[in-house]
């Protein structure tokens, strides 16, 4: 196991100097010039210049990735170009908010969808099997824009169960109170297609060998059902929910921005619309390194589930 562990964690740096090598290029060639964006609309090759060394992008190429990597090294992304404010101290400041909201999400999110996709299989083929698909598919198929302003006029506004937008000081506040309804918001979009999925993935164990012969030697379907189906089921699912953490941070922006939550991906589309590169590289960069450690925990909990599986 630690022999194992020891061999993803160094095949983790050529996968890292890939991306700095990709980001570099993005950054730096196909982006344009940030000296350009700095400087404005109103400037002259003097103070262009000046801002193209004040950001070391005037050195070699060689220089400059040398000092992208002790940014990774170190964790020091230097200053935000619109706020001045430290990226490290951006994103760390950024990251509870995200966690608030989007670690229960998570959690609940995939308890109910692993519960419900249980229940569907066990009726698999029947009118509610079908009615419930149906609605899946439905839900699917509404925008997120809709889930998020509709939710707001009737649980917000009209009846006032909870606020539109703010956040606190308080943990306990901003999750009993503001981060209450996107939790909400993200269920009711989220659910749907995991349920879907995992329907899937219990249906194709539903049919083993192994079900039926639990099932000669008299176990009742609830126990087939959430002991031995569950378990078998469970690596594809700890592969969805493992892939699909790391993006979670980004792809909550909507949520963010429609209910004013500082959080990561409030900031991602800030230093977007801001051209805000250094904030934007070291999301990139601790977004990939989430990625790779994601897998990792991924590959541990396939053998905690299954130990027939050979961590090699």
């Amino acid at each position: 196991m630690i022999a194992y562990i020891v061999r993803r964690l160094l095949q983790m740096i050529p996968i890292m100097l890939g991306v700095v090598l990709l980001l570099f290029v993005l950054f730096n060639w196909v982006g344009g010039d940030p000296a350009y964006v700095l400087a404005g609309k109103i400037s002259n090759e003097a103070q262009i210049a000046n801002i193209r060394h004040q950001l070391g992008i005037d050195r070699p190429a060689y220089i400059q990735i040398g000092i992208f990597l002790k940014q990774i090294i170190t964790g020091d992304f230097g200053a935000s170009w619109s706020t001045g404010e430290q990226v490290s101290h951006i994103l760390l400041s950024r990251l509870g908010p995200s966690v608030t909201v989007l670690l229960p999400l998570l959690i609940l999110e995939t308890l109910l969808a692993i519960a419900l996709a249980l229940v569907v299989a066990r009726i698999r083929g029947s009118l509610t099997d079908r009615l419930i698909m149906i609605l899946c598919t439905v839900g699917m198929s509404i925008s997120i824009l809709v889930y998020i302003i509709v939710f707001q006029y009737l649980l917000a506004y009209r009846l006032g169960w909870f606020p539109v937008q703010g956040w606190g000081n308080n943990i306990w506040e901003n999750l009993f109170t503001y981060a209450t309804l996107p939790i909400l918001i993200g269920l009711a979009v989220g659910l749907a297609p995991n349920l879907r999925l995992f329907r899937s993935f219990m249906l194709d164990e539903i049919d083993q060998d192994y079900v039926r012969t639990a099932r000669a030697k008299g176990l009742t379907e609830r126990r087939i059902l959430w002991v031995h189906v569950l378990r078998n089921a469970s690596i594809p699912i700890i592969t969805y929910v493992m892939a699909s953490l790391p993006g979670l941070l980004v792809g909550a922006f909507l949520i963010e921005r429609f209910f004013s939550i500082p959080g990561i991906g409030r900031e991602v589309l800030l230093a977007v619309e801001r051209s805000d590169f250094p904030v934007i590289k070291a999301i990139t960069v601790y977004v990939a390194i989430a990625t790779m450690f994601a897998n990792l925990f991924a590959d541990l909990a396939y053998k905690a589930v299954d130990p027939r599986v050979e961590l090699k």
